[in-house]
């Protein structure tokens, strides 16, 4: 194993942060945790802190960061509040990689100040790359830091990469199809909180199983391997695979195939990414493929038009990724609290991307100022 790393992990109560710690736990004594941080699970995030000892632990939430304060009063952890917790979190000279794992845009701005400080990214949130993709890359390249993919595609693409990248003729992103497989859009407008809720493969948070049932993370997805690979659009391929054994694969212009397969398991991605470049030993469940049947299929746009429209909007580029991430982050957060229809989410989506008007500057600030007028607008078409 390498020497020791020491890790910020941001969104440590979420699923990716849960499966990180698990990592961390069967890493033997190779990763060493500095910072967690999250939103306002108080009760996760002290169970968190009592095990693995941070330095420091942040609440995005005031309120929970004051009863964390509180709980943790006992012990010599520093608990910080807010973005500004977050980025000290981030840039602290301790570290040397830091975990994004925070759901939707809000990971963006750690993010950049984490490339600014140096630090190698394991990206496990792919909204950044999606709202601020060229912002991102740029800065990475700038400043010499590895942004190291945790989706499990991503991962795969990035495992089945040679050493000359040029001669990749296609990406081909794998996707389990989530629960509504081969439904028609007929059939979808019955479909209720809790079918939508109900992954057949993975183990996810709320959000991101709601994308992978509309299959508009399988678009954010794109998104994210057009700017982590330097790909264009048209040699971005995405197959329906049932059995989410084959990650993803690459072709290269002589018609190789390269394929990483693995079972349904984010902690295999998420070690990967923490002991790059070599491969650490585990004792987590090994593939077994006798008796599978492993098959693919094309993906239906009409009745999963998210996948159509994240294609549009990367594209397009500029300032309309960023927007479309940011109508889709409330509309399945409306969708959640049973506000509009599951149909209803890409409806408003696609509404607000076709209304927004797209600068080309890729600023910060542009970026999030196409974020916050999306959310509103968004917002405003839940309430008609």
């Amino acid at each position: 194993m390498n020497s020791l790393k020491t890790l910020t992990l941001l969104g440590s109560t979420g699923s990716i942060g849960r499966q990180t710690l698990d990592v961390v736990r069967h890493a033997e004594g190779c990763l060493k945790i500095h910072a967690l941080g999250a939103g306002k699970n108080v009760r996760l995030m002290e169970e968190q802190a009592r095990l693995f000892r941070p330095a420091v632990a942040v609440m995005m939430d005031e309120t929970a960061a004051r009863e964390l304060r509180e709980r943790l009063k006992d012990l010599p952890i520093k608990v910080d509040q807010g973005m500004e917790g977050i980025i000290n979190s981030v840039t602290a000279e301790e570290v040397d990689t830091v975990v994004t794992a925070l759901s939707g845009r809000v990971g963006l701005e750690p993010t950049l100040e984490a490339i600014k400080a140096g630090k190698t990214i394991a990206l496990a949130n792919k909204e950044t790359l999606v709202a601020g993709g060229d912002l991102v890359m740029s800065s990475a390249q700038a400043m010499n830091c590895k942004i190291l993919p945790v989706d499990s595609e991503h991962s795969a693409i990035f495992q089945c990469l040679e050493e000359n990248p040029e001669t990749i003729e296609r990406i081909i992103l794998t996707a389990s199809g989530g629960p509504f497989f081969g439904w028609s859009k007929e059939r979808l407008e019955s479909v209720t909180l809790e079918n939508a809720l109900r992954h057949p493969n993975w183990e996810m948070g709320a959000k991101i199983t709601i994308d992978s049932s509309t299959m508009m993370n399988k678009g954010l997805e794109v998104i994210e391997a057009h700017h982590l690979f330097n790909v264009a659009y048209d040699g971005i391929e995405v197959l329906i695979h049932p059995q989410s054994v084959v990650h993803s694969m690459v072709e290269y212009y002589d018609g190789s195939v390269l394929a990483q397969l693995g079972r349904p398991d984010m902690r295999l991605p998420i070690q990967y990414a923490l002991s790059y470049p070599t491969r650490w030993k585990n004792p987590f469940e090994r593939l077994d493929l006798r008796g599978k049947t492993l098959t693919f299929h094309e993906p239906d746009f009409e009745a999963f038009p998210a996948l159509a429209l994240a294609y549009q909007a990367g594209r397009r580029g500029g300032t309309l990724p960023a927007a479309m991430n940011a109508a889709n982050e409330v509309a399945v957060s409306a969708f959640l609290q049973r506000k509009v229809s599951y149909l209803g989410i890409i409806d408003i989506v696609g509404e607000v991307c076709a209304e927004h008007k797209v600068l080309d500057s890729m600023d910060l600030d542009s970026i999030l100022d196409a974020d916050s007028w999306a959310r509103h607008r968004a917002e405003e078409l839940i309430l008609t």
